[in-house]
């Protein structure tokens, strides 16, 4: 009787394997070779391939519906599945598709972690398309990033509040087209990588200020803004020679004392 209930500790004291495929890896592992895809071509259907290019189309443009950037890693895990070897014929068939049928680009905006966007090749002017400010939740955006852009790239999330009450959008206050702002700005559009909202060290009580995010570093025409401050203000797009040089190189050289100064961002 003791050497059973010895056995049974024995049995119960080792650990359980773990289960799962290779599909829950890093997102930083290696793609397969141009050899590996050419074998996992040869095990697979042209059937297969094309049900599982529609796949990734569908599953980007449910993504897209909500702005969300598509993570390489849940890319593989939740459609690639079993074809992850031949991951890499699948996003070229996916990327064709999208260029050829959508007038869509795949961008990746983050090298690191492998996160991917639909860019709208149609509405692209100078290298980056914009955004459609005349919708209301794009329309806010546009003016949070115009005043970082303006500001010099980081603005503390109090100026945005202040700059939103004046144009009549209380953040404390829920909106009737807009809904929650504050939850808005502050995850909405941090999630969909368009604004970075970032801790200010050393700030006690706590502060925070809003960046340009990796999608709308990539998506939003900053000449675009630029010429919309520049005709707000009665101005030549010129007159601020740091958003000038960021949007369009280098300015013709203006006298300094016609130039507004924009060291301070905060």
């Amino acid at each position: 009787m003791m050497k059973k209930r010895l056995v049974k500790t024995q049995r119960s004291s080792q650990p359980r394997r773990q289960s799962g495929s290779a599909v829950t890896q890093a997102d930083d592992e290696e793609l397969p070779s141009t050899s590996q895809v050419s074998r996992g071509m040869e095990r697979v259907t042209p059937a297969e391939v094309d049900n599982k290019t529609s796949d990734v189309i569908h599953y980007f443009l449910m993504k897209d519906q909500e702005k969300i950037p598509v993570r390489r890693a849940d890319l593989v895990k939740h459609v690639m599945k079993e074809y992850r070897n031949i991951y890499p014929e699948i996003m070229k068939r996916a990327s064709r598709v999208f260029e050829e049928g959508f007038g869509f680009k795949i961008v990746e905006i983050d090298t690191k972690n492998h996160v991917y966007v639909l860019i709208n090749k149609l509405e692209t002017a100078e290298g980056a398309p914009a955004i459609n400010s005349c919708h209301p939740k794009m329309g806010l955006l546009f003016v949070i990033l115009s005043v970082v852009f303006m500001k010099g790239g980081a603005v503390r999330e109090i100026v945005i509040w202040n700059t939103l009450k004046k144009l009549r959008i209380d953040p404390g206050e829920k909106h009737r087209e807009l809904g929650d702002v504050k939850k808005m700005v502050t995850e909405k559009f941090v999630r969909q990588r368009y604004l970075e909202y970032v801790r200010i060290p050393h700030t006690d009580p706590v502060e925070y200020e809003f960046r340009w995010g990796q999608r709308a570093n990539v998506e939003v025409n900053k000449s675009r803004i630029l010429d919309f401050m520049a005709e707000l203000h009665e101005q030549e797009p010129q007159a601020w020679p740091q958003q000038y040089r960021e949007a369009h190189g280098p300015p013709p050289s203006t006298p300094a004392s016609s130039q507004p100064s924009t060291s301070s961002h905060r």
